[in-house]
């Protein structure tokens, strides 16, 4: 596994994806890869955070698919100030800019245009809208939260992938729950399944939950710029899901 502490986790972040946006022919492929990368990341939270303001389920896909795409053809985040640190405060302002003056706009730009970035059907985002708004009606915190949600999923992706790649699948399979808070099953039964001895389940689940703690830190500084702001994004992170 490689050790993902250290200043080079900010040498690639969102904000320097901002920078391969250019508006010349020959840089396009490069900048919607780099845009796709973003809009994979932040397009749920910010479709939560449309629905969640009114908006009917293909009318937010609509406008979240059209947000994108303006960022696309007017290089709309180069004007981002990233010394303030944190993209996703970022991107949720321009979102509520791009509400308030681009709703005409964005209502003519309809799912299958021609800067289709996200298969939408395939995502089903409305079922798991359904289930958030159980949770949080506040549009802000609705995206906070699906931000950190996304953040998790995608660090316990990246683990999956890791411990896959070793052979330890299975074990993954069984602590995995163990790294979220939603352990329900005994070290005695774990160790039972896994052939192992509590001990050895306790050192396992150890290992685990720091290897997820880095991969997830990795995964918050790639929307930040420095140490400081990471330990800050982190802290609410937690914060956001305890509420």
């Amino acid at each position: 596994m490689n050790d993902l502490s250290g200043p080079r986790q900010f040498t690639t972040t969102h904000w320097s994806l901002v920078d391969a946006v250019k508006p010349d022919e020959a840089s396009q492929t490069c900048a919607r890869e780099a845009l796709e990368q973003l809009c994979r990341t932040y397009w749920y939270p910010l479709y939560a955070f449309v629905r969640s303001r009114g908006h009917s389920a293909a009318d937010a896909q609509d406008l979240t698919q059209a947000f994108f795409t303006r960022i696309i053809e007017t290089r709309g985040l180069t004007s981002a100030d990233r010394t303030r640190g944190r993209f996703r405060s970022y991107l949720l302002g321009a979102m509520k800019h791009f509400l308030a003056n681009e709703w005409h706009r964005a209502k003519a730009q309809k799912r299958g245009g021609h800067a289709r970035l996200i298969e939408w059907d395939a995502l089903d985002p409305e079922a798991r809208y359904a289930g958030a708004m159980q949770e949080s009606n506040d549009p802000d915190h609705l995206f906070d939260r699906e931000w950190a949600l996304q953040c998790i999923a995608d660090a316990l992706g990246a683990l999956r992938d890791e411990m896959a790649s070793t052979g330890k699948l299975a074990m993954f399979e069984v602590l995995k729950r163990t790294l979220t808070g939603a352990d329900e099953v005994s070290r005695a039964e774990i160790a039972r399944r896994l052939d192992m001895t509590e001990n050895a389940v306790k050192v396992a689940i150890h290992r685990l939950r720091q290897r997820f703690r880095k991969l997830l830190r990795n995964i918050i500084a790639q929307t930040v710029t420095n140490e400081a702001d990471l330990d800050d994004e982190m802290r609410y992170l937690v914060a956001v899901l305890r509420r």
